[in-house]
């Protein structure tokens, strides 16, 4: 019984340790231009915090060429449902999670303006993120007038 017992609490401890293990995406990433494909940013700061019920929330402060600064902010979790984004070019964002360094993600604007898809891997060091989208083409369509 007390052999039971034991390979019970360590099967539960080795659960808990993998529910609690860090999320690699947490803190802050500084956008390098000169490693960046993008064109219409001059600097992009993400401060990534966990949440207590296990997403993850995003503070972002960009700079584009273009255009002047801008802030957005977004909270998710790694279900794959569509959570509010505030102040960016997307209003909606589900994220869901491929493995431990890798997750696949779909930004929306309500009215189709803005849908993209993409992945964000975290290098095995966690020293680098790697960002990829792809754009949606899309288009709305005004409602019927009745």
């Amino acid at each position: 019984m007390q052999r039971i017992a034991a390979k019970l609490a360590i099967g539960l401890a080795i659960t808990a340790i993998g529910m609690f293990a860090a999320d690699s995406s947490v803190g802050t990433w500084k956008l390098n231009p000169a490693k960046s494909k993008s064109t219409t940013l001059t600097s992009r700061t993400d401060v990534r915090e966990a949440t207590p019920d296990g997403g993850v929330k995003v503070t972002r402060t960009e700079q584009s060429a273009t255009g002047g600064p801008s802030q957005s902010t977004y909270t998710y979790k790694y279900d794959g449902k569509e959570n509010p984004a505030t102040g960016g070019q997307f209003d909606t964002l589900a994220v869901k999670r491929v493995d431990a360094n890798t997750v696949s993600w779909e930004a929306k604007k309500t009215g189709g303006k803005y849908h993209q898809t993409g992945r964000t891997v975290i290098s095995k060091d966690g020293k680098t993120m790697t960002q990829s989208g792809k754009k949606i083409a899309s288009t709305a369509t005004p409602d019927p007038v009745q």
